[in-house]
């Protein structure tokens, strides 16, 4: 069996992996608003419409074990928690920014599409 026949799940994948740690509906949109810069997790919550508590919580500790962000907790008054990118997630932010210019290419094309345009 020659490379191009092989299954794509029977191997080692980069595109694979790099979508165990970013796959998922809501990794990538926590990675984008971090993008921009520090955010409690309250404002990660407000920004990312349609996420629940629960899904939150998974979704940032398991881009925190990977290395993909981080949390860093404050000991003031009142406490709270700020998350970031790491550099590793901060490697992301080109191939992201060249995902939301073929979204934003591939939406115009649809609208234009069913408005006849």
């Amino acid at each position: 069996m020659n490379v191009s026949e092989k299954n794509l799940y029977d191997g080692d994948c980069p595109v694979l992996y790099a979508l165990s740690i970013i796959g998922g509906k809501w990794r990538l949109p926590i990675i984008w608003k971090l993008s921009k810069g520090s955010l409690r997790y309250n404002e990660l919550k407000r920004q990312i419409h349609g996420i629940t508590n629960i899904m939150l919580t998974r979704s940032l500790k398991g881009l925190e074990e990977e290395d993909v962000i981080k949390r860093i907790q404050y000991s003031e008054i009142p406490p709270h928690v700020e998350y970031s990118l790491t550099e590793r997630g901060e490697k992301l932010i080109p191939a992201l920014i060249h995902i939301q210019s073929w979204g934003r290419e591939q939406f115009e094309i649809k609208f234009c599409k069913e408005k006849n345009i």
